[in-house]
């Protein structure tokens, strides 16, 4: 039976365990470029143990970003930089992966810590966002995005399509579409926020027309060999779960026909009225029901920074790879933390040989 400490195979990707370093954001760019900040945080992050580490959701077009201080994945420069964090993750040990996202009617943003708001209009900052249909998010984010015509749908499908291919050149083995969190491509899967009446719109076969075939055009130019997954929200905690829940069952079964490799479980986030259960572990039973309705490896991300929890949901396979993200900034040595708290003899292997040989040989209770 296999734990959080098990190796795990993915196409020909072999992570050293089951914990993965989910997409957080930084909001530490400038004009989508990666700097120190970004280099110190994932190599740090690297060297702690964990198998995968995903680069933060890194818009393809400017408009896509959620802030201005967003990563981006539209230039040569933004390729050079994420090409240093791509191989300080391999350097460490670690499998580098990396999210590519568009924000759609979220984007032109504050950062989180400057209001997480919609910048206003007359801010230089600012730009127009685009979604679906012309609906406002609500809440803090009223700005009412252009409804995109289908030569907006064409761009940002090829806009995908070239960030996959930077990631690729950039060094990155594992590929993250962001599909989730009422951004773009949630946006144009919820009838919440796509009212459209045209072949992207409408029923649910239309509905998921964008995120179709925005998989297939990636799929086509990223290699086979290598791990192609995506972030989606199954489930809103609107009152209508099972339907949501069951249509998003469907439409991760047709990413899968499509050339999907896993699926990175979360919620919606479409609307912000919602009655999320929040709690340790709560999207376990959901991720074991999409990994065995769809047939597809799952992760999520929510809940599982107590090692038993997370050790637990892969021994009862609710989850392929257990996504740890505030807890790895508390202690970026998590792994190492979690293999001393489930009694594992052979804690010190996941750590950097240079760490393990000082903490081998120099261990005692009168150090400690």
């Amino acid at each position: 039976m296999a734990d959080l400490f098990s190796s795990y195979q993915l196409k020909d990707v072999t992570l050293r365990n089951r914990i993965a370093i989910p997409p957080m954001c930084q909001y530490m760019a400038e004009d989508g470029v990666a700097n120190d900040w970004h280099k110190a945080h994932y190599a740090t992050l690297a060297r702690g143990g964990s198998g995968l580490v995903i680069v933060e959701a890194t818009g393809v077009a400017p408009e896509g970003r959620i802030t201005p201080g967003c990563l981006g994945l539209w230039n040569d420069t933004q390729t050079a930089q994420l090409r240093e964090i791509a191989a300080s993750i391999k350097a460490a040990g670690a499998v580098p992966g990396i999210q590519i996202a568009h924000a759609g009617r979220k984007a032109s943003a504050n950062k989180p810590w400057e209001g997480d708001d919609h910048i206003a209009e007359i801010d230089p900052r600012a730009w127009q966002t685009i979604a679906p249909s012309a609906i406002a998010f609500g809440g803090d984010l009223p700005r009412v995005p252009n409804a995109m015509s289908i030569d907006d749908i064409q761009r940002v499908k090829q806009d995908f399509v070239a960030a996959a291919k930077r990631a690729l050149d950039a060094g990155f083995e594992w590929l993250e579409i962001h599909f989730a969190h009422g951004y773009l491509g949630q946006s144009f899967t919820s009838a919440h926020s796509n009212q459209r009446t045209d072949i992207y719109g409408g029923s649910f076969e239309n509905r998921s027309r964008f995120t179709i075939e925005t998989l297939e055009a990636i799929r086509a130019v990223w290699p086979e060999n290598l791990p192609l997954t995506a972030r989606f929200g199954v489930i809103e905690y609107d009152g209508k779960d099972e339907e949501t829940l069951s249509e998003s069952i469907q439409l991760v079964q047709a990413w899968r026909e499509r050339g999907l490799d896993m699926l990175s479980v979360s919620v919606g986030f479409t609307i912000p009225e919602t009655n999320i259960p929040w709690g340790p572990a709560f999207l376990g039973p959901i991720a074991q029901r999409v990994r065995n309705e769809a047939g597809i490896p799952v992760s999520s991300a929510w809940g599982f920074g107590a090692p038993s929890l997370a050790d637990n949901a892969i021994r009862k396979q609710e989850l392929d790879l257990a996504m740890i993200g505030r807890a790895h900034l508390e202690n970026p040595h998590w792994p190492y933390f979690a293999a001393k708290q489930l009694g594992k003899d052979d804690a010190a292997w996941v750590l950097p040989a240079p760490y393990a040989h000082w903490l081998a040989r120099y261990r005692s209770p009168t150090l400690d």
